[in-house]
């Protein structure tokens, strides 16, 4: 297993992600999921819902690995 990090950016900033998880590289795209729906629950416990963040996954080098934008890692359905 290696070292990823996982952080969270939008068109202007950036929350860089100090201490990554070990993961197996199948299981990047999964942690990566994961962690947008939960800061997507997050906004949405306090009201809001910004689909403009992703989150990119690094490896330690410093090679982007995976990218998930939050606009995919919910499905959005519109009211009836």
């Amino acid at each position: 297993m290696a070292r990823y990090f996982l952080h969270l950016k939008d068109s202007t900033d950036v929350v860089l992600d100090p201490e990554g998880l070990e993961l197996a590289a199948d299981a990047v795209p999964q942690a990566a999921l994961r962690a947008a729906r939960d800061c997507i629950a997050g906004d949405v416990k306090a009201g809001r819902l910004d689909l403009h963040y992703r989150i990119e996954v690094f490896s330690g080098s410093g090679e982007l690995v995976h990218c998930l934008r939050f606009e995919d890692a919910v499905e959005v359905l519109p009211p009836r």
